[in-house]
C-alpha cells in the first residue's frame, strides 16, 4: 500500500513538473510575442518617420510628396485596430512613388538624397524580417496554446490569444535593385 501511495505521488509530481515547464514555455513564447511586436513597431515607425522625412525634404515631386506624406502620417497616427491597413497603404505608396529607377536616381542626386535612399532602402528592408520573427513568435504560441493540456490545465493563464500581423510588406524594386 505504501509503495502504490509513493508511486502515485511520483507521478503527481512527475505530471506537475511537466506542466510547470510547458507553462514556464508557454511564458517565456508569450515574452518573445511582446519582445518582437516591439521591434516590429520600432521598424515599421522608423519606415514612416523616413518615409515622412522624404516626403518632407522637397526632394520629390509635389504629387509623390503628398501622397508618400499622407501614407507615413496615416501609418504613425493609425490605431491598433486599423494599423495593418495603414501599414500596408504605405508600402503601396512606397511602391508606386519608387516604381521606377529614375525616381530613386533623382532623390539620390539631390543635397541629402543619397543619405536618405539609403535609410529609407535599409527601413523598408527590415520590416519584413521583423514581422517576420513576430509571425514566427506568434506561431509557436499558437502551436502550443492549441494543445489540450494547455487548454484543460488552463496554463496561458488570462493572456490574450496571439494575433499575427499581416500587411503588405512589399518593398519598391527599384530601392532594393539597387542597393542589391
Amino acid at each position: 500500500m505504501t509503495a502504490t501511495l509513493i508511486w502515485i505521488l511520483v507521478a503527481l509530481v512527475a505530471i506537475g513538473l511537466y506542466l510547470s515547464w510547458t507553462a514556464g514555455r508557454l511564458d517565456r513564447l508569450h515574452a518573445r510575442i511582446d519582445a518582437t511586436r516591439a521591434g516590429l513597431d520600432a521598424q515599421l515607425l522608423r519606415r514612416a518617420s523616413v518615409a515622412q522625412e522624404l516626403a518632407t525634404s522637397g526632394v520629390l515631386d509635389p504629387a509623390a510628396s503628398i501622397v508618400l506624406y499622407e501614407a507615413a502620417h496615416a501609418a504613425r497616427q493609425a490605431e491598433e485596430e486599423h494599423r495593418e491597413v495603414a501599414e500596408s497603404d504605405l508600402s503601396q505608396a512606397l511602391r508606386a512613388v519608387f516604381a521606377e529607377a529614375p525616381q530613386v536616381e533623382g532623390v539620390r542626386q539631390a543635397p541629402g538624397g543619397e543619405e536618405a535612399a539609403r535609410e529609407l532602402t535599409e527601413a523598408v528592408r527590415r520590416v519584413p524580417m521583423a514581422r517576420r520573427f513576430h509571425n514566427d513568435a506568434v506561431r509557436a504560441a499558437r502551436a502550443l496554446r492549441r494543445h489540450r493540456k494547455v487548454r484543460w490545465f488552463r496554463l496561458a493563464g488570462h493572456a490574450p490569444f496571439p494575433l499575427a500581423f499581416e500587411m503588405d510588406d512589399e518593398p519598391p524594386s527599384a530601392l532594393t535593385d539597387r542597393a542589391a
